[in-house]
């Protein structure tokens, strides 16, 4: 009834596979976009995939891949040094390889009868990722979708932790507390958005998130935690989470962790660090202290899918004590029966938000098999090395102004056209739109204290001095055609 060439079913179909394979390269390297982005906008791109999703006959190979070329034709080029806006990096070839592999075995990182060298191989990168940040034995980790599913799991625990320990409540079966109002998250105001919407999602509202002031770095500052747990306390309300940022996404800074854990031990909260992005900095020994006080984590996010360079999407969640991972589980005897792990078969079900989840741990086992250490330290020196040269030369020419130094590798700058405030606003806005629309630039925009920013996110370690260099003269031609046009 069916073709088995449509089907991975083992070795009668690799030829099938390799073949594809190989036209489906050729496509993607006659196609790949030669600049950051082709240009466009969704209007300008939707009519090519007019086309049905679905036709009732197969169509034949060159016909796919002729519309196959126009996706590929208009995506972002990540590898592209112009191609600077979000944490968004080109990706290792040893992930790419991994990624077929991935697939091809579509292993289910539930239960271990369904992936048992995978379920191994994630255990060892959990145990080597718990030690690389300093958690102790107790520690454990599992991988996740992304940051946001992270910094979720991170406040989960928390929530129901404190309930249990405050109130002798137990959340997962009582639900919220009665008296869940109370239950204050407290957060720098330069903080991932996903804690906001980890509030939400936990029926603790976006009133239970209170912002703290930031230093003149855009850290976290210390005394101004202390005045808003002072008021919390104050109001009769409950601190019992503080989030602090390893990284943030506008300037790479890093909230001062062992002074906000000295903080949390203090008033009895739970630590998480979101280090989605500065993370990456414990795999370079010349700037893993930035990260000091790591190490006294409740939980911790680190993303791979940025600054580790790994394909979207590839991520890990890190608890101090593995047994808060007892506050989610749940047991079905068609998957993960109570007497597994007696019995040595440990379900990583058990461990995560997710049931189904990919084998995403082979990415990054495979990256450093193959990268080692020494390397991967160098490309992490590298970006950060670039956002030094790129805030220097930002400073050093009168047509910028530079709002920070780099706290990792994001710079963010404005153009000043020497005009009215509200002018330089709009061409501050503008201009990433003009160089996008063109497809000369994809370049970061962010607003600071109301006032239009740019900003350029280096990430990838293959990028050149003279290529910031060239980037901030194609921002000013920009900013020069526009101009006459707005002023």
């Amino acid at each position: 009834m069916f073709e088995t060439d449509f089907f991975s079913d083992g070795e009668p179909s690799l030829a099938r596979w390799r073949n594809l394979t190989a036209t489906v390269m050729t496509t993607l390297e006659r196609s790949l976009p030669r600049g950051p982005y082709a240009g466009g906008t969704a209007d300008d791109i939707a009519p090519r995939f007019a086309g049905p999703v679905l036709p009732d006959q197969a169509r034949t190979d060159a016909e796919v891949m002729v519309e196959l070329a126009d996706i590929v034709g208009h995506a972002v080029a990540v590898w592209n040094p112009h191609t600077a806006a979000h944490l968004h990096c080109p990706v290792l070839l040893p992930a790419l390889a991994a990624e077929q592999v991935i697939s091809a075995l579509n292993q289910s990182m539930d239960s271990f009868d369904q992936a048992p060298s995978a379920t191994l191989l994630e255990l060892k990168m959990a145990a080597f990722l718990c030690r690389l940040a300093g958690l102790p034995d107790s520690a454990a980790a599992t991988f996740t979708s992304g940051g946001t599913q992270c910094n979720y799991m991170g406040l989960l625990l928390a929530r129901d932790t404190f309930a249990q320990r405050h109130w002798n409540h137990c959340t997962r079966q009582q639900g919220l507390p009665p008296a869940f109002r109370q239950l204050k998250i407290l957060c720098s105001r330069f903080a991932h958005f996903s804690v906001e919407k980890s509030a939400l999602q936990l029926g603790l509202g976006a009133d239970s998130v209170v912002l703290v002031d930031t230093d003149a770095e855009h850290r976290l500052d210390p005394l101004a935690l202390d005045a808003a747990l002072a008021r919390i306390a104050a109001e009769g309300n409950l601190a019992f989470a503080i989030v602090a940022t390893a990284g943030t996404t506008d300037f790479g800074a890093i909230d001062p962790l062992a002074a906000i854990a000295d903080r949390a031990k203090r008033v009895g909260a739970w630590l998480h660090v979101d280090a989605a992005y500065g993370g990456a900095l414990l795999m370079s020994p010349s700037q893993r202290q930035k990260l000091s006080g790591l190490e006294r984590a409740d939980s911790i996010t680190i993303d791979f899918h940025k600054a580790f360079f790994q394909p979207v999407s590839c991520s890990a969640f890190l608890v101090a004590d593995r047994a808060h991972f007892d506050l989610i589980r749940v047991n079905a005897d068609y998957l993960n029966p109570d007497d597994h792990e007696s019995e040595g078969f440990p379900d990583l079900v058990n461990w995560s938000l997710q049931t189904t989840k990919r084998f995403d741990a082979l990415k990054l086992w495979l990256s450093f098999q193959m990268v080692g250490a020494e390397r991967f330290a160098a490309m992490i020196d590298a970006i950060s090395g670039l956002a030094e040269g790129m805030a220097n030369r930002i400073a050093a020419d009168r047509r910028f102004e530079l709002l920070h130094r780099p706290g990792f590798s994001a710079v963010v700058f404005r153009w000043c056209s020497g005009g009215p405030a509200e002018l330089d606003n709009r061409l501050n806005e503008a201009i990433p739109k003009q160089l996008f629309r063109d497809g000369k630039a994809v370049l970061g925009h962010t607003r600071i204290d109301g006032r239009a920013c740019l900003k350029v996110t280096l990430i990838n370690p293959l990028s050149s001095d003279r290529d910031l260099a060239a980037l901030l003269e194609t921002i000013a031609d920009s900013a020069a055609a526009i101009s006459p046009h707005l002023a």
